[in-house]
């Protein structure tokens, strides 16, 4: 197994870094208790120059200590949120129960394994594809009434939980009430970056958690974020910091304001 180091915060009496266990992660990735709102976390990779992908994926960039950050992530969360464009570069399936993840979610009262909501404002999946044929719990998509109708009638014929939450575009904020209308409160998001860029807006981004790959990846890739523009930038506090043969897996927590 990999070992992830902690730099931030530092145990009390403890002057260099320790490996950090599993407990250890889980304790620092858990969501708040007793929510009441949908929490969002974010989670990205990116290279030391600011690429989001290589040759169009992520896989690239990431390590096996980024990877176990990222399970955990599925781990605790009531629902997976990700982005069309993810889910068809990165071939997404269905989550897999793993031993580890059945039995840390059984232990904190959550579901067997969360579903994927799949955000796509024209509803661009079928029921071909491995999200919906190759997973145990059907996925959820978030499009819109603009979509076409026959496009959603033929993922609900397959079991798909289809979601309206806009008419043009996918409101981020509708999409988070539909879900917490379904119970799923622990939202993990893993992109792509305008689904990012569309939650940043919306100031629905509670968590993010960018691991930066020792890497140069030159110009060309997009940032995590892209497409819709902020007003306003958002304050967010450094929580922890993880690193593993230069990778540095940063956890960010939004300065909590007064919410409109």
């Amino acid at each position: 197994m990999t070992v992830v180091h902690r730099l931030l915060p530092l145990p009390e009496n403890l002057a260099t870094p320790e490996p950090v266990t599993d407990a250890e992660l889980e304790r620092l990735y858990d969501y708040p208790d007793r929510l009441t709102r949908p929490w969002v976390q974010v989670n990205f990779v990116a290279s030391a120059d600011g690429a989001v992908a290589v040759a169009d994926r992520s896989e690239g960039l990431s390590h096996p200590a980024d990877k176990r950050v990222f399970a955990l992530g599925r781990d605790l969360a009531d629902v997976i949120l990700v982005g069309v464009g993810t889910v068809l570069a990165e071939g997404y399936r269905g989550v897999r129960p793993r031993e580890l993840r059945v039995e840390r979610r059984r232990r904190l009262g959550l579901s067997e394994l969360p579903p994927i909501a799949v955000v796509t404002g024209s509803c661009r999946l079928t029921p071909n594809d491995p999200i919906v044929t190759d997973t145990t719990v059907p996925p959820i998509v978030v499009t819109t009434t603009s979509a076409p109708a026959r496009r959603k009638a033929d993922l609900a014929a397959a079991g798909v939980d289809v979601v309206e939450a806009g008419t043009e575009t996918v409101d981020p904020r509708l999409a988070l009430a539909a879900l917490a209308e379904r119970g799923l409160l622990r939202v993990n998001c893993e992109g792509g970056p305008q689904l990012f860029a569309s939650l940043i807006a919306a100031d629905l981004v509670d968590q993010l958690c960018l691991t930066i790959a020792p890497l140069l990846a030159g110009a060309g890739p997009d940032r995590i974020a892209a497409g819709t523009p902020s007003s306003l930038p958002r304050s967010l506090r450094l929580d922890s910091v993880l690193h593993e043969d230069g990778f540095l897996m940063l956890r960010y927590r939004r300065i909590e304001l007064p919410r409109s």
